[in-house]
């Protein structure tokens, strides 16, 4: 294993804490909004204010935080970063000052005309979190994955601290000590709490970016010939962006519009959403791949002055690497995708038993996603040839797939369209991926091993599904299950001659324990 694979899967693991640690927390205030809000209405205000927030992060940062990385490359990143910085910086507060003088029009499009002060928050946070998208990449593109994790994850406890504060602490005292909090705390504000708790969240974190920032101070002068070059570059991540997170947002937003019973629609799309919450598993971890991936693609041409034979010898290394990459992203994937079926027994314990029919899209929404994955590790050919017009074309074929799957099918299969839909529009961009990047920038993936844990795999999950279907002890499906992901472990470790690469760390291991 290359030094730069290992550095990758440090990385990715040190990602990986970060996110499934975030994921946790985030997905943790679940029941706390759903017990202490006054009304499911109120909960639907939520997630439908934070859907809006995800497209609008795209739009604020127009895929800067690329242009960021596939620019620092050439020289010097410092320029790059200050250039970037000032960029979102000013379109940031630009957005920020428009926004909040015209909350009013925006609320009442957005249908909560009479709740401004959280569209208003809204606003605030948005602007914040697109403005700090820059000093988090600059983190990841100097390697400090530690102290990136770091700050995410004190983001993340101080978000739900707040949350804690607002929605339990604050109760009890008024209870216990009304004098405390009756002077300013209003219990029928849930919702505006929620969005207090994250914008407060989301100055202190700004606060705390501050000496990162000030790390772009040697960037020099304004540099508009930079600027326009990585607009080029970037700005067809934007409909990239969009049509993206549109894909993985579109079952949410357009499933309830297709049923004439509200109630039966969100009662559906509620337990399609429980099932989800399980495959957020690999959800994760593609997640933590793609933080890692996008710096560590990026990082080359740094080797100085090269000969034309030795800059074809480094570019062939290269991506003899990237393929390894994706070898390593599909086994990870794989054994992740299996042991999160192995264990869906216990899984389950996380929804109530109204929830369980959701459980039928968790292979689905899991294959999806390591389909997704491994398009973004084929997305490398347009990123680094500067045609990242081609991600926007292939992401918006996927979009407008996943839509029409989903609008045709909803009606005959209900919530499984969705996921239907998510398997189909990714394997789509997998294929056009692949092949349009056989043609602008070869990479020599290892197509055969591919194809043979793709096989292992399935046969893995059918004789999975076969013992959930045969057996109806639970301890004894769990103990074949366990049998079955040791025996698919076996033949990894076997297939990729895992003993020998670990070797040298066990022989230092025993040689401590002999110490």
């Amino acid at each position: 294993m290359s030094s730069r694979i290992k550095s990758l899967f440090k990385d990715t693991v040190i990602y990986g804490a970060t996110t499934m640690l975030s994921r946790f927390l985030g997905w943790a205030l679940f029941p706390l909004y759903v017990y202490q809000l006054p009304s499911p209405a109120d909960y639907g205000i939520v997630t439908n204010l934070y859907a809006w927030v995800a497209l609008l992060l795209i739009l604020l940062t127009y895929g800067m935080e690329t242009g960021f990385f596939r620019f620092s490359r050439e020289g010097d990143g410092r320029k790059v970063y200050a250039n970037s910085l000032r960029t979102l910086g000013t379109s940031s507060l630009l957005f920020l000052i428009l926004g909040l003088l015209f909350v009013k029009p925006i609320g009442a499009a957005l249908g909560y005309a009479d709740m401004l002060r959280p569209v208003a928050m809204l606003i605030v946070i948005v602007a914040i979190d697109a403005f700090t998208s820059i000093p988090f990449a600059y983190l990841r593109y100097t390697n400090q994955a530690l102290r990136y994790g770091l700050i995410k994850i004190g983001y993340v406890l101080l978000t739900v601290a707040l949350n804690l504060f607002f929605l339990l602490v604050c109760p009890w005292l008024q209870r216990v000590a009304p004098g405390a909090v009756d002077w300013w705390y209003e219990p029928g504000l849930g919702v505006e709490y929620i969005f207090l708790s994250n914008m407060i969240a989301n100055i202190i974190l700004l606060l705390v970016l501050i000496p990162y920032m000030k790390q772009a101070r040697g960037g020099g002068r304004f540099d508009w010939g930079l600027l326009r070059r990585m607009l080029h570059y970037s700005l067809p991540m934007v409909l990239l962006g969009i049509a993206g997170n549109f894909n993985k947002m579109a079952d949410k937003i357009i499933f309830p519009m297709l049923f004439e019973d509200q109630t039966f629609a969100n009662t559906q799309l509620g337990i399609y959403s429980a099932g989800y919450k399980i495959a957020v598993v690999i959800v994760m971890f593609t997640q933590a791949f793609r933080f890692a991936y996008e710096p560590f693609i990026f990082q080359r041409g740094k080797e100085g002055e090269l000969s034309a034979d030795e800059e074809a010898a480094a570019e062939q290394e290269r991506r003899i690497t990237y393929a390894k990459a994706m070898h390593y992203y599909l086994l990870s994937a794989i054994f992740i995708y299996v042991a999160v079926m192995c264990y869906l027994d216990l899984l389950k314990v996380l929804i109530s038993p109204a929830y369980y029919d959701g459980l039928r899209v968790v292979p689905y929404v899991m294959l999806g996603e390591v389909l997704f994955g491994i398009y973004y590790n084929l997305s490398l050919w347009y990123k680094l040839t500067d045609r990242t017009y081609w991600g926007g074309i292939i992401s918006t074929a996927g979009c407008l797939l996943t839509v029409a799957i989903i609008v045709w099918g909803a009606p005959h299969w209900g919530f499984m369209a969705c996921a239907y839909a998510s398997v189909v529009s990714n394997l789509l961009l997998v294929l056009v991926s692949y092949f349009l990047g056989r043609k602008y920038y070869p990479v020599p993936y290892q197509l055969g091993a591919t194809a043979g844990y793709f096989v292992v795999g399935a046969i893995t999950v059918g004789l999975v599904l076969w013992i959930y279907g045969a057996i109806p002890a639970m301890w004894m499906r769990l103990l074949l299950s366990t049998v079955v992901l040791v025996a698919l472990t076996g033949y990894i470790v076997w297939r990729e001659h895992l003993v020998k690469a670990f070797a040298p760390i066990l022989r230092r291991l025993r040689h401590k324990a002999d110490r």
